[in-house]
Order: structure tokens, then C-alpha cells, then sequence
């Protein structure tokens, strides 16, 4: 079977930051298509104003063109989004940064959902500039979840060395404690599970759990949430067939390296999780908004105004939104097709009379991890 080659979304996020030269060194180095064709929803403008300060880059431009259909696939296409007043203020947040980046966004969704391109990578926006009757999201995953869907996706931060799971996202951490329930923890496992077997192939995935006060809540002394609301949540898990531990101390679980005995860790709230994350996966980290029917990416760090049109700004993570987006897609095109043509179910008896119960039943997981 011949295998298709993909075509990759890539908005170009906050033009003020540092999206335009990630994308730039990326789509630079000629081997990026040959795993894919790349599609930039930007400007050809931006790009070139990024691009004077970056002698690296040599002779690289864009194809441009009008739709994604007309993608060359030896090539970078860019399809502009934004006018050519565009107006770039490097290093600054501005209304009309939010509304590029809000643009951007739109094009790649309307694609995706014409199933133009087959996959997003969304490059940084600035959560406060894209907000207007138009865009009224927190961010990214929210976005998405509202227009594939409608139900509360998970955000899934991934890299070879760790995948964590939040329960609550873009919460003021005012609000964590009431949005965690024992009925949110076991769909985020739901979906956790579904996501490590159809997205990474990963068979029986073992899922750990956080606690949410410090200590696992020292047996309700330093909270009730533990014994009330998570621990049964792992029960319910465990009942449905999900492999879930816990709850574990985030300080002990990251600090003596006990995520790696697990294939994805779920925590209760954004800090909790990325902060480790961050630290552990150093410029190789991506955002993945597992649960939905499209397939969404994204770099692990923010807009970084701060070194914005220095030309230092390391494109890894980018790389690797790319290479995670191109994978979950191959990944789900050959489950999806074992689950329609699934191998028919052999009996003892067809296997023989010499073959044990043992050899052919699954085994159990233990119960005590760490």
C-alpha cells in the first residue's frame, strides 16, 4: 500500500513573537518534506521581515498559494491570511497581533475541517490579544474543543520521556478545587487511555494519578479530596478496565523519577503538571489536545516576546509538533483500520490440545507500582 503523504497545518500564531523564525529555521532544512507537506496560514511579508535577520536561511522561500489543495509537496507553501499592511511591532502585544494570529487560526480550521490539510500545528498566540466577540477562548484547546466537538478535550503535554494529562487547564487556581470531581478525573482517564492506544500505540497503558493536596492529603488531615473524590475515581477507572495508580505526591512522584515506571501521568491542574514537564522534557516538549476526531499540535512554550527578532529563539519543540502530529496521524490511520478489520478470535480447540490456558490468556497488572 502506497502511503499518502500528509499535509500539515502551521499557524503563524503572534507575529510579534517568536513564531515566524521557528518556522522559518524549521522549513529551512529540506528534510521536513520529505516527512510531510508543510502549509503555513501566515504572511509572505512577516515571513520576509523575519527572514532579513536570519543569513542562515540562504536562498529559502515559499511557494505561496491560494489554497491548500495546490500545495506543492517538495516545497514550503504559505498561504497569506492577513493583508500587506500588516503593521509588526517585534516584541510587543498588540490588538492586531491578536487578530493575525485569530486569522490564521480560522483558515487552518476551516482546511482542517474540509479535510484539506490533516493536521494543525499552532504556533504561540498571546491568550489577552486574541480576545473580541470573535475569539472568546482561553486558548488553543479550548478553541478546538468548541469547534470539533463541543465536549472538554484533554490537554496531553508529550515527549519520549513523559506524557501528563491536566484535569483542569486554564483555571485560576481559585477555581481548581471545585471544577475536580470524581466524575472529571475518570473522564480525563477515559480519554487518557483511548489517546496512549489509538494516538501512541501503546496496548495497556499504566496511568498514574496525583494527588491534589500536598502529601496525598496525609489521610485527610491535609484534605478530604483524596480519599473523597480521587481515590474513587481510580476505582471506577479500575472497574472499567483503565490501569490507574494513585494517588501519588507530586513532589516525591517527579522528584524520585517515579513517572518513568508509567506510560502517562495525569495531574490535577495546569501547574502541577507542567511545571515538571517543562523541566523533564527541556526544548522537546509538545502540546497534543487529545479526545477529538482532528489532530492538533503544538510547540511547548509561549510567544516570547522577550527574544523576539534576536534570531536565538530554539525551533525544537516546533520540530517536534511536526514529527508528533505526522506520527498520531500514520498511528490512528493504522488503528482506526485494525479496528474495522479486526483478526478473527481463535478458540482453545483451534489452537490445539497442547496449548495451556496460560499461554494464551493476558496477564494480570500488578497491583503495587511503586
Amino acid at each position: 500500500m502506497i502511503e499518502k503523504k500528509l499535509k500539515i497545518g502551521i499557524t503563524h500564531g503572534d507575529i510579534n513573537g517568536i513564531s515566524y523564525e521557528i518556522i522559518l529555521k524549521v522549513l529551512s532544512d529540506n528534510r521536513i518534506c520529505e516527512l510531510c507537506t508543510p502549509i503555513v496560514y501566515g504572511s509572505n511579508k512577516v515571513a520576509g521581515f523575519y527572514k532579513r535577520n536570519m543569513e542562515e536561511l540562504g536562498n529559502f522561500s515559499f511557494n505561496v498559494i491560494q489554497s491548500a489543495s495546490d500545495a506543492q509537496s517538495k516545497r514550503a507553501n504559505l498561504i497569506n491570511c492577513i493583508d500587506d499592511n500588516v503593521k509588526i511591532d517585534v516584541g510587543k502585544s498588540t490588538p492586531l497581533a491578536g487578530q493575525y494570529a485569530v486569522a490564521s487560526l480560522n483558515a487552518a480550521m476551516k482546511d482542517l475541517n474540509d479535510e484539506l490539510i490533516d493536521a494543525v500545528v499552532t504556533c504561540p498566540i498571546n491568550k489577552a490579544n486574541v480576545q473580541s466577540d470573535q475569539f472568546d477562548f482561553v486558548g488553543h484547546t479550548e478553541y478546538f474543543a468548541s469547534n470539533f466537538g463541543g465536549k472538554t478535550p484533554l490537554m496531553f503535554m508529550v515527549s519520549d520521556r513523559l506524557k501528563v494529562g491536566l484535569v483542569t487547564i486554564h483555571e485560576p487556581f481559585i477555581k481548581v478545587t471545585p471544577r475536580i470531581s470524581t466524575e472529571s478525573i475518570l473522564e480525563k482517564l477515559r480519554l487518557m487511555k483511548q489517546s496512549l492506544k489509538r494516538d501512541f500505540n501503546i496496548r495497556e497503558p499504566k496511568i498514574a494519578v496525583l494527588s491534589l493536596n500536598p502529601h496525598a492529603g496525609d489521610c485527610g488531615l491535609l484534605g478530604k479530596e483524596e480519599e473523597e473524590i480521587i481515590i474513587p475515581a481510580i476505582n471506577s477507572a479500575k472497574y472499567e478496565g483503565i490501569m490507574a495508580f494513585g494517588p501519588f505526591g507530586a513532589d516525591g512522584f517527579f522528584g524520585h523519577g517515579h513517572y518513568a515506571r508509567f506510560d502517562a501521568t495525569l495531574a490535577m491542574y495546569h501547574d502541577q503538571g507542567l511545571i515538571p514537564f517543562k523541566i523533564l522534557s527541556g526544548d522537546d516538549g509538545v502540546n497534543y489536545t487529545a479526545g477529538l476526531s482532528v489532530i492538533r499540535t503544538s510547540p511547548s512554550h509561549g510567544v516570547a516576546y522577550d527574544i523576539a527578532g534576536k534570531n536565538i529563539a530554539d525551533e525544537s519543540s516546533l520540530r517536534q509538533a511536526i514529527y508528533t502530529a505526522i506520527d498520531i496521524c500514520r498511528n490512528r490511520s493504522i488503528n482506526d483500520e485494525i479496528s474495522a478489520n479486526p483478526l478473527p478470535f481463535y478458540s482453545k480447540e483451534s489452537w490445539g490440545a497442547d496449548v495451556s490456558a496460560s499461554e494464551i490468556k493476558s496477564t494480570e497488572p500488578e497491583e503495587e507500582i511503586l
